[in-house]
């Protein structure tokens, strides 16, 4: 049972503004038919819907590990995850973000959580993982990674 989960599902706005390829459609094939440009604009658009839901991340924190998108990483290999808040996100995403990081991010979700990769062998320095919980899944990965009652901090 995963300890957090989330699917970074695109916003309605997006579905929205994706509707306009049926208008343009019919727009570019009126001259040709009419028929033709409506049936082509309904299906661009189930097309993008379909594409934008089944490529959408699952995040999900279980079983000692943590998933984002197709990666996945043993807590025991991270740092303290850090929530950000919209401004401290953009910061990350622009002036801060290093090149060897590892992304799932999404730009209609505008908080992340860093996470560090402590393994000295991994060349990923930290994680930017978009959430829409950013406080929630930075507490599922902290509370996550302490070891289980009985076992010794050696």
């Amino acid at each position: 049972m995963p300890v957090y989960r989330e699917r970074l599902w695109p916003t309605p706005w997006i579905y929205i503004a994706t509707l306009l390829l049926v208008p343009a459609s019919i727009l570019v094939l009126a001259p040709v038919s009419m028929a033709a440009g409506i049936v082509t604009g309904i299906v661009l658009y189930g097309a993008c819907v379909g594409t934008l839901s089944l490529t959408s991340p699952v995040i999900e924190v279980s079983d000692g590990t943590l998933s984002a998108g197709r990666a996945t990483v043993p807590l025991s290999q991270t740092g303290e995850a850090v929530a950000a808040d919209e401004a401290r996100s953009r910061v990350e995403m622009g002036t801060g973000l290093d090149a060897r990081a590892y992304l799932v991010t999404r730009g209609w979700v505008k908080t992340l959580v860093r996470v560090p990769i402590v393994d000295t062998a991994d060349p990923v320095p930290y994680w930017l993982v978009s959430s829409r919980r950013a406080n929630e899944l930075a507490a599922a990965i902290n509370g996550s990674r302490r070891p289980e009652h009985g076992e010794s901090a050696d």
